[in-house]
């Protein structure tokens, strides 16, 4: 792949700014020796947002043991949206991550050597927020309006989809570039008359403000895809499948664990990262909880063939993916336990896990 030099001093930046706010928290699973005295090896995990309910389950494994189980001593670090993340996975300055599979697969079909690993959101948690006194009834009433859309999220990648599936056209609408860290005030001063977010951060910061909201769900709305992920770099995938298997293993008992007991997920989330705010980690993580058994997924962690392929048709019919692709382009399911081993969904909630 080539990249311009601005894009990688970006992704560098990021980087070192990330690295900084991760003095904020630390891993809990650092002792020198695992269960059995062994040595841990390390392991850096690079998030696609901030520390929150929203990737609870990687804190809950490190604060719990799981990874040194494992023989991992995991380091989670935080990120600044999708697209970020993905593109410090594609330029090396990242090796394993956590981001929506549509903007991995995107810079995977220009030639980026990662695949798609894991699959824990299995739909979409994008969402168009606007207030109700904004006279916006529909998606169509967007037409003419401003929407502030996040700087480096996969969202804004996606809207394209949105709008051609609900009659509209990019040009339709104004698109108001803004850090992630201010499209709710944006909107709630409206500055902006829509915000293009998530269920599970934006949405939840609004209603904690006590703001009155319409939204509209991109997978309610015509873009069901799947969504966040977990991701590698190739090369490193096969110089590591022992410890990519043994993290995936120790994060799905962290995912399960929040799933059940969500504030223990959230106090995790805390432990790990003292900064965050652990009433709004809980908010998240009950908005997410959801995703991790829809779209007809019968494990958690594991996205059925025909979502990947109804993704891929969904990303081509806008270009951002090639028509024709075979979507195993895009993911591989060689790292992850059997499904017998794996969280069960029912109902489209996840089945709690036995003790043992």
């Amino acid at each position: 792949m080539r990249h311009n030099s601005r894009r990688f001093a970006l992704v560098a930046s990021v980087l070192a700014a990330s690295m900084a706010l991760t003095a904020c928290g630390g891993s809990s699973d650092s002792s020198s020796a695992g269960t059995d005295g062994t040595k841990l090896k390390p392991f850096t995990f690079q998030l696609n947002f901030t520390a929150g309910g929203f990737n609870a389950g990687f804190e809950y494994a490190a604060v719990h043991g799981l990874y040194k189980e494992e023989g991992l001593d995991v380091e989670i670090i935080p990120g600044a949206g999708s697209g970020v993340t993905a593109q410090m996975v594609a330029s090396g300055k990242a090796q394993i991550a956590f981001a929506e599979a549509p903007t991995t697969s995107a810079l995977v079909a220009k030639g980026a050597p990662m695949k798609t690993i894991m699959t824990l959101y299995q739909s979409s948690p994008n969402q168009v927020t606007t207030l109700t006194s904004s006279g916006i009834n529909s998606i169509q009433d967007l037409k003419g309006r401003s929407v502030g859309v996040p700087t480096g999220g996969s969202q804004t990648a996606m809207m394209p989809i949105l709008l051609q599936k609900n009659g509209l056209k990019p040009s339709d609408i104004n698109q108001v570039g803004l850090p992630k860290e201010s499209l709710v005030q944006a909107l709630l001063q409206k500055r902006v008359d829509a915000i293009l977010g998530s269920t599970d951060s934006y949405g939840v910061q609004l209603e904690q403000q006590g703001a009155e909201t319409r939204n509209w769900t991109f997978a309610d709305y015509g873009v069901p895809t799947i969504s966040t992920s977990v991701f590698a770099n190739s090369e490193y995938l096969k110089s590591n499948a022992d410890d990519v298997k043994a993290f995936i293993r120790a994060s799905l008992k962290g995912w399960a664990a929040v799933a059940a007991d969500p504030k223990a997920g959230a106090a995790a989330v805390k432990e790990y990262f003292p900064n965050s705010n652990e009433q709004q980690s809980l908010a998240e993580l009950n908005a997410v909880i959801p995703l991790l058994c829809a779209g007809g997924a019968t494990v958690v962690g594991k996205s059925p063939d025909e979502s990947w392929t109804r993704t891929q048709d969904l990303l081509s019919s806008v270009d951002l993916l090639p028509a024709g692709t075979d979507a195993t382009t895009y993911y591989s399911n060689d790292f992850l336990p059997a499904e017998s081993e794996m969280q069960q969904c029912q109902d489209g909630k996840p089945v709690p896990l036995t003790a043992k």
